[in-house]
């Protein structure tokens, strides 16, 4: 990777004359069906330049109250673009037709919040690493057109969803309007996301990102390095999800309830502690195990191409001890 970087073809970017960034951007559109694509240094940028595209200022977007747009973005849909949320509760990541439909207020008229698009997630971050049913993202899919509103998809692990289930790119991106996917996690490219859309859409997404200050000038670095995870790390991401089963199961063995390994569809493994979560993770970290608290007792563990099925079986054993001395 680290050689396609240096070897890479670069140009300005502000310019929109960067080869590699051209190249990864067109390919990126192709796999998921769309016309065009705009690389950016992260995801959440990618999120809220996709919405933005979307939703007017005053609008809002529905999402489910797990969603990452909601907790992990530092509120930057509301501060930067001017537009509300409100989100549904869900099982497991994944939400009833139902539900959403209840939320939908397209043309709310002059004294409520109008919806200007629905945002969903796949896989799912904090609800495990779940991936959402095709059917379901069908009947969502259909539901928002019908009404009227745009459809984003925060796929930043949406290469995850692929492998785990073999539904192609394309099948997941053409059902949305909007399609944001990060290099920077288990592709292992060091960083950036790209947004896929419609030409007029990354148009005008390319002139928020200069607004915003995002702009950047010999980017083509690092899109070689998100070109060389595309064409040799995707395959691999099946072995970050036989790590994470591996993982769970050895949590389960030693600290029954503490997680589900059953419920492990892809490379994150949520963990209950009785205590703190921020305690067992700072024991885990004096064990050399390292795992983020995204709940007060809540632990999540995140597999990927640094650490293999071994160094993960042995880290749900040292994980599993911690969660069975908390109980105690």
């Amino acid at each position: 990777m680290r050689e396609a970087m240096l070897a890479a073809p670069v140009g300005d970017d502000v310019y929109d004359e960067d080869p590699t960034v051209h190249e990864l951007e067109r390919r990126t559109a192709a796999l998921l069906g769309h016309e065009a694509g705009l690389y950016c240094a992260t995801g959440s940028l990618t999120n809220v330049l996709g919405v933005r595209s979307l939703v007017e200022p005053g609008q809002e977007v529905l999402c489910d109250a797990e969603a990452h747009i909601a907790r992990a973005e530092m509120g930057a849909h509301a501060a930067v673009s001017g537009l509300t949320m409100r989100t549904w509760p869900s099982e497991g990541g994944v939400t009833t037709v139902a539900q959403v439909e209840r939320l939908l207020s397209p043309a709310a008229g002059p004294y409520l919040v109008s919806t200007g698009a629905i945002a969903l997630e796949n896989t799912h971050n904090f609800a495990g690493g779940t991936v959402q049913p095709l059917e379901h993202l069908q009947e969502l899919s259909a539901l928002a057109a019908a009404a009227g509103v745009g459809r984003h998809l925060d796929g930043a692990r949406l290469w995850n969803a692929h492998v785990a289930t073999g539904v192609p790119l394309e099948t997941y991106g053409r059902l949305f309007d909007t399609v944001s996917v990060c290099f920077s996690k288990g592709m292992g490219a060091p960083v950036g996301s790209v947004l896929v859309g419609s030409a007029e859409t990354v148009r005008r997404a390319r002139v928020w990102r200069k607004r915003l200050g995002a702009g950047w000038r010999q980017a083509g670095m690092l899109a070689a390095a998100c070109l060389h995870a595309l064409d040799s790390h995707l395959d691999d991401l099946a072995a970050d999800h036989a790590a994470a089963r591996a993982f769970a199961d050895a949590v389960a063995e030693r600290a029954p309830g503490a997680t589900e390994p059953e419920r492990v569809q892809t490379n994150i493994v949520l963990l209950r502690s009785t205590g703190s979560a921020a305690a067992v993770v700072a024991g885990a970290r004096e064990r050399g195990v390292l795992l983020s608290a995204v709940g007060p007792k809540l632990v999540r563990a995140v597999t990927h191409r640094d650490v293999s099925g071994e160094d993960c079986a042995r880290a749900g054993e040292v994980v599993g001890e911690l969660l069975t001395a908390d109980a105690a």
